[in-house]
């Protein structure tokens, strides 16, 4: 029996929205695992045109900052999509980054005790009919626990392979076996045959992560302690070209996939061996944008 698809990260890039559309509707033709929509450029949006263009595929966002919209607003769309798509859609939600926080104009309080309140508020907004699944993003284990308690899933982005292991141990078992509770990984992917040139698209991909303090401190607790401590001298000092060459090709294959269409088959396989039951892949390419990555993973994944 084949292994079942991977989800996939499309992302509605200004002038290729109607395109990037046409191409989840074929990722469902495909029998891809979801698509998922990370918050640039509109990822409600997105999601309500796949409520109305597709007819079996699951999707979500992944994530929407939750200091992005009102609760009211919140519960308002995720009613309506929930609705209209026959209950495919997944809210997912997260603190996002300091950068998102300037560009929202908000000040965040503290993650774990926002992120509870703004469940507990959205589950209480009932004027507009039943409410979707909730996913949590979560890097440290105090998050995955909170998703645990008070979610339907969680979904990491960027995380260490050799480490998920650990970080679902904060789950109950019961939730970590239960195929209803969502489990999923943003993995940054790039195919290609020259194993060299894809690891530096992954490589240039993770680059802007680094400079994120929660990253570097869920990596340090994966293991990257000597590789995140160099960065942040790096950045202390203002090298900021010098931060790439301190992302390693381990820290790379551990935290990405790259490399030959095999290749990168086999680690789909690997991830969900370490308990992650929907690897969400996030194409990069190294000759085109994101339209010519997609063609390489359908290519891939046939």
């Amino acid at each position: 029996m084949s292994e079942p698809l991977p989800a996939l990260c499309l992302i509605a890039v200004p002038g290729r929205r109607r395109r990037t559309i046409e191409l989840c509707q074929e990722a469902e033709r495909r029998g891809y695992a979801g698509i998922y929509v990370p918050s640039p450029f509109g990822n409600i949006s997105m999601c309500e045109a796949m409520a109305w263009n597709t007819e079996k595929v699951t999707f979500g966002t992944a994530i929407a900052p939750i200091y992005q919209r009102t609760i009211v607003d919140f519960a308002q769309s995720a009613a309506m999509m929930h609705e209209v798509s026959g209950g495919r859609f997944r809210l997912g939600i997260g603190i996002a980054h300091g950068p998102s926080y300037v560009r929202m104009g908000v000040t965040p309080g503290k993650p774990l005790a926002d992120t509870r309140a703004f469940i507990e508020k959205f589950r209480a907004e009932t004027a507009f009919g039943p409410l979707p699944p909730i996913i949590v993003a979560a890097l440290r284990k105090k998050m995955v626990a909170l998703s645990g308690e008070l979610a339907q899933g969680v979904v990491f982005a960027n995380a260490s392979l050799s480490h998920m292991g650990q970080s679902l141990g904060a789950l109950p078992a019961a939730q970590r076996n239960d195929a209803a509770f969502f489990i999923g990984n943003m993995i940054p992917t790039c195919i290609n045959d020259d194993v060299g040139t894809a690891r530096a698209v992954n490589r240039r991909t993770l680059t802007n992560y680094a400079f994120l303090p929660n990253y570097r401190n869920y990596w340090k607790e994966a293991g990257y302690v000597e590789e995140m401590a160099a960065i942040e001298k790096a950045i202390a000092d203002g090298r900021h070209d010098d931060v790439p060459k301190f992302l390693t090709d381990k820290w790379l294959a551990d935290n990405t996939l790259f490399g030959p269409a095999a290749k990168v088959r086999d680690g789909v396989a690997a991830w969900r061996a370490v308990g992650v039951h929907t690897p969400i892949l996030v194409p990069s390419s190294a000759a085109g944008n994101q339209m010519k990555a997609i063609d390489e993973v359908f290519a891939a994944f046939g």
